[in-house]
């Protein structure tokens, strides 16, 4: 019965996570609080381990839950079941509409109505994407557990500040670094991290 409702929370997850894996955020924090298989936190971990590992962050974020919540109920074994159909759920609707779109897309590609269909999905896109960069910014500049009960200076996670500011004038305004590729500061922000305990 768990591995069937993690293939669900995550079909739908990829059904309704139009524009990409960030886009996937804000249903894994829906998800958190409906089936507390993980925290907010945890998602928070996931966004950061997810974006410095290859592949879409969609996907690794549903392996990643999977793994955790099969090996709760099953060991290594329920563990890596529970990350197959995780990521399974993920992108089966992608699937699914890719081979719905490739046999319709020849006969309706200058269909008026298909065409403002999709022009209308970019805002939805757009505002997802929006919602889950504003949530990793205030999860990783806040203290969100501190910040729900006042804002108060002590909700200000001062760490996160001061390493954003660092990176930002090192990405923008630092001419010997501004054109290093981004996995670098990726890398080197992973290392902070760990190093500062954040």
């Amino acid at each position: 019965m768990l591995y069937l409702r993690l293939f669900w929370e995550f079909f739908k997850t990829g059904l309704f996570a139009i524009g990409g894996g960030m886009a996937t955020i804000p249903f894994l924090y829906d998800m958190s609080a409906a089936t507390g298989w993980f925290t907010s936190e945890d998602v928070a971990n996931m966004i950061a381990v997810g974006e410095s590992t290859p592949g879409p962050i969609g996907v690794n974020m549903a392996t990643y839950v999977g793994y955790l919540t099969g090996q709760g109920a099953g060991g290594l074994s329920g563990a890596i079941l529970g990350a197959a159909i995780a990521t399974v759920g993920l992108i089966t609707p992608s699937i699914i509409i890719i081979l719905i779109v490739a046999v319709f897309l020849k006969n309706f590609r200058d269909n008026r109505y298909v065409q403002n269909a999709f022009y209308g999905l970019r805002p939805a896109s757009a505002g997802l994407i929006a919602a889950a960069g504003l949530s990793v910014a205030i999860s990783n500049l806040f203290f969100p557990d501190v910040l729900a009960q006042s804002l108060q200076l002590a909700a200000v996670n001062w760490k996160g500040w001061i390493l954003a500011a660092v990176l930002w004038a090192l990405t923008n305004k630092v001419k010997k670094t501004k054109g290093l590729h981004p996995i670098l500061f990726i890398l080197a922000s992973a290392a902070v991290g760990i190093a500062l305990g954040m």
